[in-house]
C-alpha cells in the first residue's frame, strides 16, 4: 500500500507507482489553479510489481537528471517545470509543475534492439508496424531512432503495443506525427549528449501535455531521460548479441527473473523482498549513471 506524506500547504492529489502529486492550496483552503506538487518517491516498480524495500536517494538522483535533461532539451521542446522551491520535507525531489492534460498514450522511442521489441523482431520482423532490416540481434543499433508507443494502463496492469494508426485515433494525426517527431528526436539528443559520457541510451519513454485551454503545443512533463525511463548501457561494454549491462533498474529485473529470487513472472504472485545488495547496487548504478553524465557528484 503506497503512503504519501502530509504537507503543509498541500492537498495530496493522487499516488501512482512512483511519483506523489500534491495540489498547492491557497489561504482559503482552496487549491491554487494550474500548479502540482510532482514528488519522486523512491519506491521502484519492476514487472508492473511494486518492490520493497525502497531504492535510498532514487527520487533525488531521478529528479536531478530530469531537471539537467530539461535544461538540454529546451530548444527541442517546452517542459512543465515552474519552480524547485519546495517543501523541506521534499526538498532535491520535487519539483513545482504547470497542471497539464497528459496525452493517454506512453510515447517510447528505441535507438537499439531489445526487450520487447526484440520480441516483436523476431516474431514479425517489424516492431510497432516499422518494419525493420534483417539480421538484427538483441542490442543491435537500430538505422534510426523508431517510435514504438504503447498504451498508458491503470496500475497493475500492463500497457500494450499501439500501431501508428491507433495513436492517430486516439490523438489525431496532427498530435500524433509530433509526438512521434519529438520522442525520436528527444532520444537522438540523449544519445549525442550521453555517448560523449560513455552511455548508450537504448530506449525511452517521454510523457507530454497540453495546456487545459488547449493553448500552445506539446509540453513534454513528468520526467525525462532517466534510468527508470529508460535503458542506459556503459558504451564500452556494448556488444551486440546478447542482453547488455545496465545503469537501470534491469538490473532488479535481472535478479528476480533469477534462480536466486524463486519467483516466476508467471506465477500472478508478489514478487519477494528485494535483497540488501540488490538495492545497494540499484542505488549505486542510478548514482553512477547521474554522476557520469552531468558530471556533478551527486
Amino acid at each position: 500500500m503506497t503512503t504519501h506524506l502530509e504537507l503543509p500547504g498541500y492537498a495530496h492529489v493522487y499516488s501512482g507507482k512512483v511519483r506523489d502529486l500534491y495540489a498547492p492550496v491557497g489561504p482559503d483552503g482552496a487549491p491554487v489553479p494550474d500548479q502540482l506538487l510532482l514528488v519522486a518517491s523512491d519506491r521502484l516498480s519492476a514487472y508492473d510489481w511494486m518492490m520493497s524495500p525502497e531504492i535510498p536517494d532514487k527520487g533525488a538522483v531521478l529528479t536531478r537528471l530530469s531537471l539537467w535533461w530539461f535544461d538540454q532539451l529546451s530548444d527541442l521542446v517546452p517542459n512543465h517545470v515552474l519552480s524547485t522551491d519546495v517543501p523541506a520535507a521534499v526538498a532535491g525531489r520535487a519539483v513545482l509543475v504547470r497542471t497539464l492534460d497528459m496525452l493517454k498514450v506512453e510515447a517510447i522511442a528505441r535507438a537499439y534492439l531489445t526487450g520487447g521489441g526484440l520480441e516483436e523482431y523476431q516474431a514479425k520482423g517489424s516492431v510497432s508496424g516499422v518494419a525493420l532490416p534483417d539480421g538484427l540481434v538483441d542490442g543491435s543499433r537500430l538505422p534510426e531512432p523508431v517510435f514504438t508507443p504503447t498504451t498508458k494502463a491503470p496500475v497493475g496492469e500492463h500497457d500494450l503495443p499501439m500501431t501508428f494508426a491507433e495513436v492517430e485515433a486516439a490523438l489525431g494525426v496532427e498530435v500524433a506525427v509530433e509526438v512521434s517527431r519529438l520522442t525520436r528526436a528527444i532520444l537522438a539528443r540523449g544519445n549525442e549528449i550521453a555517448g560523449a559520457r560513455g552511455i548508450l541510451i537504448a530506449d525511452t519513454k517521454v510523457e507530454f501535455g497540453v495546456a487545459p485551454d488547449g493553448s500552445g503545443g506539446l509540453v513534454l512533463a513528468d520526467e525525462v531521460l532517466t534510468p527508470d525511463s529508460s535503458r542506459f548501457w556503459p558504451a564500452e561494454l556494448w556488444e551486440p548479441g546478447h542482453p547488455q549491462p545496465s545503469f537501470d533498474k534491469q538490473y532488479v529485473r535481472e535478479w528476480l527473473t533469477s534462480a536466486e529470487s524463486g519467483w516466476s513472472k508467471s506465477s500472478g504472485e508478489p514478487p519477494p523482498e528485494l535483497p540488501a545488495q540488490v538495492v545497494e547496487q540499484t542505488r549505486a548504478k542510478y548514482v553512477e549513471a547521474y554522476e557520469r553524465l552531468t558530471g556533478e557528484t551527486f
